[in-house]
């Protein structure tokens, strides 16, 4: 597999920030106009064959190596203009102060200007050197000019729950033969295990899925709990996730010995069904520990196991492994149609539905490969597309049966250059991460990965956007929106590609490597390798680095000397997570990392103050400071972090100073000594994301909302003393476009706030949990045009739905549940508001399925 597949992406980016007017102007300040344009120039010339280069290294190594050359001289050369720009960033800061400006200036010191400018002409003039030398080699490879990417095209409706049954095709007798075997009590085992064994992309977790949510299981065991295994089978980590299935609160912070007590405590006496998805651990010493810790349930529990390979179904089996099947092939066709045309436009395309037959037989009966061709056709009218797919070399390659990386790998090749390096940043997270849209959103935006045409569109759209078109690839699962994000997992075959891709600049390493290579971009850790020294060693060369990244909760450099070596040797850093640090200070020196975009620095429970000099960051995007618990107060000048997007805090202040204009997205947790935003919201006239999460000092919140008029989500959980319902005398000043709200553990609110009337025609996600003293519904409720999901948990005061006609068109999903007379009202046929709800294809009341 290529694995130089974005450089024509890279190219484009650093084109459009050459010929921008603020480049332009920089470039004329500091005299390197002419170096600049003829690097312009070679750039231009060299993108314009970089698509068919792209394509053709399949079949020629050299233009791999070649591609690999210009890449490198191209992230060069990004730091180089990154260099410019964070110059004009400091004195846009310097000029905006106005009668401040000398103590900005000597506050934002840097070199002289004459220096700057020397030093600066100097590295122009080597990056062009070198791209002129990669580039004339350009000739030999006879390459032709492209001038159009590939665009993205989608119109598919999204998806959002976890498995849908009318989404799984051909599996109902699967399905019944499986419960039949978890309920069946005369098999004489304390404890049953059901392996279930087949390939990648037949179907299995699917299939586990509709198992695990069948009303006979859920009527027949009383406990049920999910764990995906993957790679890693850690006895620890395995106990965490089996207590967090089984309870909802992670456990990570105890040790191996308190977890066992806490599992027996859960399982004691009762019949459980345990899902172990996707198993790869073939020490059967690791599986005997764990099952000899699960003995303590009722006879008749369960444990259903999916895994690919035999030897692992039949070393964990307390039965015949159940051998998964490919599909039937009018199946298989069902599929792909449900995923390629939209219901019902089949009949109109009889010469599009007729290739589609032959590229469903050269499936082989995967599922997954039938809906990722299907997608990628989805929208697709002419036929030389789908002859395209059908003829493609792909099917002439040698592969193994039931092989489908190949035919993700083709729908990867279709993508546009921009969504391939989205996608293999994918590959620095392990299998099963479990994403959610703001903080991948975040991550891409600090290597600069979002990119569009229309200079007007928020950066946060765009990449939903991003993740909405993987998604309609098949390459995501387990979608659940929330409103305000969703959460998602990579599928465990798409993050084997996006490795397999990746491999030359995004690295996982653990402590046991011994060499890093210095093309290595984007680093992330998921243990506490950065205790190995040998680690740091290696780490020297990689000067270029733009990532590094922790992906495990609870596992942070522990050591002052990385987080010295990270901000001495990796000045070029996009991206740094310091989360969950083990020491009280963070060093000043932060703030000669001009080039940062992303700042993790969430769970440090010892700092207790952050310097000054972090306000430097002008470039700064995101700033995570959630879980600093023993912060006393933010820096003073963090108002100079101008381009500040995403801000999560916990803080002891009572008052927060007021930030950039520029701020989208505002989450605040843990604020307990937080009595007001009404200072700080006046500026943020762009806010889209409010959450304020365990603020129990916080009493009133509506001064502050009457600034936020381009708000789209709010919520608030868990501020005992927050009255949301006073000053509503003029609500024309409120948000009118708000989509999600979730108001939480609120014992103040006693109704719904009429404010939220301001956006009748825009809401569309409405959680109500845990308030008390809630009593009624507003009339106007059933004036929610847009409404697609209403939830109400735990409001035991709320009695009926609405005295008036209780009929919202988009309603898709309604839930209620620990609110006895509501869900009285709501029996099907039977309850007085039933009628009112019936329309919705999905409601649950006390968390059973009802329709």
């Amino acid at each position: 597999m290529a694995a130089e597949t974005f450089v024509f992406n890279i190219a484009a980016k650093l084109l459009g920030e050459l010929v921008s007017p603020a480049f332009q102007e920089a470039c004329l300040v500091w005299g390197v106009e002419s170096d600049l344009r003829r690097l312009e120039n070679t750039l231009s010339n060299v993108k314009a064959v970089l698509l068919d280069a792209e394509d053709q290294q399949v079949h020629n190594q050299e233009l791999t190596v070649w591609l690999r050359q210009l890449k490198e001289v191209f992230y060069d050369a990004q730091d180089v203009l990154d260099d410019f720009e964070c110059e004009a960033l400091r004195k846009q800061v310097v000029e905006m102060q106005g009668s401040t400006a000398r103590k900005v200036c000597r506050f934002f010191s840097s070199s002289n200007p004459l220096v700057f400018r020397t030093k600066m002409a100097h590295k122009v003039k080597e990056i062009r050197a070198r791209l002129g030398e990669v580039a004339a080699d350009r000739a030999k490879f006879h390459l032709s000019p492209r001038s159009n990417d590939r665009h993205v095209v989608r119109g598919r409706e999204m998806s959002y729950s976890f498995v849908q049954a009318s989404d799984v095709i051909g599996r109902d007798q699967d399905k019944d033969k499986i419960v039949e075997h978890l309920m069946d009590p005369s098999d004489g085992q304390s404890i049953s295990v059901v392996p279930v064994v087949g390939i990648g992309g037949l179907g299995k977790t699917a299939l586990a899925k509709l198992v695990f949510n069948d009303e006979r299981v859920i009527e027949h065991f009383e406990l049920k709990c999910w764990v995906c295994v993957s790679d890693e089978f850690v006895l620890k980590q395995l106990l965490v996730k089996i207590i967090k299935s089984i309870t909802s609160v992670n456990c990570s912070y105890l040790d191996e010995e308190q977890l066992q007590m806490l599992l027996r405590n859960n399982l004691d006496g009762k019949k459980f069904l345990l899902i172990l998805d996707d198993v790869w651990n073939e020490d059967r010493g690791k599986w005997i520990e764990l099952r000899n810790l699960l003995m303590g349930g009722a006879n008749g529990s369960k444990i259903l196991v999916t895994t690919r390979s035999p030897t692992i179904a039949s070393m964990m089996g307390t039965m015949s492994p159940y051998n998964l099947e490919g599909l039937l092939h009018q199946e298989c066709l069902s599929l792909f149609i449900k995923w390629a045309f939209n219901e019902g436009k089949e009949r109109q395309h009889t010469n599009l539905v007729e290739i589609g037959d032959a590229i469903v037989k050269k499936c082989k009966g995967v599922p997954l490969a039938v809906k990722s061709l299907g997608s990628l056709l989805y929208s697709k009218l002419d036929e030389r597309d789908w002859l395209f797919v059908r003829d493609n070399e792909m099917w002439k390659l040698n592969r193994k049966e039931g092989d489908i990386l190949l035919v993700l790998q083709l729908s990867y090749n279709q993508m546009p250059s921009y969504l391939k390096q989205c996608f293999t940043f994918l590959s620095l997270f392990p299998k099963d991460y479990e994403f959610n849209t703001l903080d991948l959103i975040s991550y891409w935006m600090a290597n600069g990965l979002l990119q569009s045409p229309n200079e007007n569109q928020e950066l946060e759209d765009i990449g939903n956007q991003y993740i909405d078109e993987l998604y309609s690839r098949c390459f995501l699962e387990d979608y659940i929106d929330l409103g305000y994000l969703r959460e998602f997992k990579i599928h465990d075959l798409a993050h084997e590609l996006a490795l397999s891709l990746a491999q030359s600049e995004c690295l996982i390493i653990n402590g046991q490597i011994q060499n890093i290579s210095k093309k290595v971009w984007h680093l992330s850790y998921t243990d506490n390798t950065w205790q190995n020294e040998n680690v740091l060693k290696c780490l020297q060369k990689s000067k270029g680095l733009r990532t590094i990244l922790s992906t495990v909760e609870g596992v942070g450099p522990s050591t002052k000397s990385f987080v010295d070596s990270c901000l001495s040797k990796f000045r070029y850093l996009r991206f740094l997570n310091l989360s969950d640090l083990s020491f009280e200070v963070l060093p000043s020196s932060i703030g000669t990392m001009k080039h940062l975009r992303l700042l993790d620095l969430r769970h440090n429970c010892r700092i207790q103050k952050l310097p000054n000099s972090i306000c430097k960051l002008q470039n700064l995007q995101t700033l995570n400071l959630c879980g600093c618990e023993k912060l006393e107060e933010l820096p003073k000048d963090i108002r100079y972090l101008i381009r500040l997007r995403t801000f999560l805090l916990t803080t002891k202040q009572k008052s927060l100073l007021g930030c950039s204009n520029s701020l989208r997205i505002l989450g605040l947790y843990n604020c307990g000594n937080l009595e007001s935003l009404v200072e700080t919201m006046q500026v943020h006239t762009s806010l889209r994301v409010l959450r304020i999460d365990n603020c129990g000092g916080l009493i009133s919140l509506l001064p502050t909302l009457k600034f936020l008029t381009t708000l789209e989500a709010l919520m608030i959980e868990n501020c005992e003393k927050l009255d949301l319902t006073e000053m509503e005398d003029n609500q024309d000043d409120f948000p009118t476009s708000l989509r999600a709200l979730r108001f939480i553990g609120l014992p103040q609110l006693v109704a719904i706030p009429n404010w939220i009337k301001c956006s009748v025609k825009s809401l569309q996600i409405l959680v109500i949990q845990s308030c008390p003293n809630l009593t009624a519904l507003p009339e106007w409720l059933v004036n929610l045009e847009s409404l697609r999901r209403l939830t109400i948990l735990n409001c035991p005061k709320l009695s009926a739905l609405s005295k008036e006609k209780f009929c919202l068109p988009a309603l898709r999903s309604f839930r209620i549940a620990e609110c006895p007379e509501l869900i009285r009202r709501c029996q099907p046929e039977i309850g007085e508001d039933w009628h009112k709800i019936a329309n919705a294809s999905e409601i649950y009341l006390d968390h059973k399925r009802i329709k």
